[in-house]
């Protein structure tokens, strides 16, 4: 049947930024996907306890005073998000996430902000996994494509339907629904169990941050460095 006609979880951000170790949650949602339907969902506002950029609000829409009214403190989302999800690992579901090393960082580094149990101490120091990225699947298996590489671009290219982008909850759906039509164009893809393909998108991330690294000093930006590391970048200091 393939792990993409299973129990799927779509997870996204919507934040303050666009640094995940200094970013901040704003909005978040988490969705059960299966076999092309969703069937339930979780979604929370945060009071990030900073300012929201105009840019950031122009992007999802949820204004400072919004998130100051109706937000739950951050460290609540943060945890209930966390558990959330270290859930479904348990279990061995997949959580879906767009360009996962920056979702997953990001809610790191609010754990660890707040003093938080990390994701791995949740997990009993294993790491976050499975995990379906469909921004580093689809730049593996589509590697030649041309345009862009945005949720929004490469749904279009599945015929994925976006209902609202940048609002958490379409974009986790999005996620899940493309995810599964990869899978459904790349049958290599649907072989491969979900720890393999978690093991796959590590060796695919790698490989294409150290080809965007040589790209970008054959350029001329001779200090160029691309963090290889999925689905999570390490926290060398602490988050801002």
């Amino acid at each position: 049947m393939g792990w993409h006609r299973e129990l799927l979880i779509g997870f996204d951000l919507e934040t303050t930024g666009t640094d995940p170790r200094e970013a901040r949650i704003v909005t978040a949602a988490v969705i059960e996907f299966k076999d092309g339907a969703p069937l339930g969902r979780r979604e929370w506002l945060a009071d990030p306890g900073v300012e929201i950029p105009a840019d950031a609000v122009a992007v999802h829409g949820i204004s400072n005073e919004r998130a100051a009214a109706e937000g739950r403190p951050a460290d609540q989302v943060a945890d209930a998000l966390a558990d959330v999800l270290t859930g479904y690992w348990r279990t061995g579901v997949p959580v879906v996430a767009y360009n996962a090393a920056f979702d997953l960082t990001l809610l790191a580094a609010e754990l660890r902000r707040h003093g938080l149990p990390s994701l791995r101490d949740r997990l009993g120091g294993l790491d976050p996994a499975p995990v379906v990225d469909p921004y580093t699947i689809d730049r593996s298996v589509d590697r030649y494509r041309r345009g862009k590489r945005t949720l929004e671009a490469v749904c279009g290219e599945y015929g994925v339907a976006l209902e609202s982008a940048h609002d958490a909850a379409a974009d986790a759906l999005a996620a899940a629904r493309l995810a599964a039509a990869i899978a459904g164009r790349h049958p290599k893809v649907a072989a491969l169990g979900p720890a393999e393909l978690h093991r796959r998108q590590i060796e695919w991330y790698a490989a294409w941050a150290a080809d965007f690294q040589a790209f970008l000093r054959r350029k001329g930006d001779e200090t160029a460095v691309v963090d290889g590391m999925w689905p999570l970048r390490e926290l060398t200091t602490e988050p801002a």
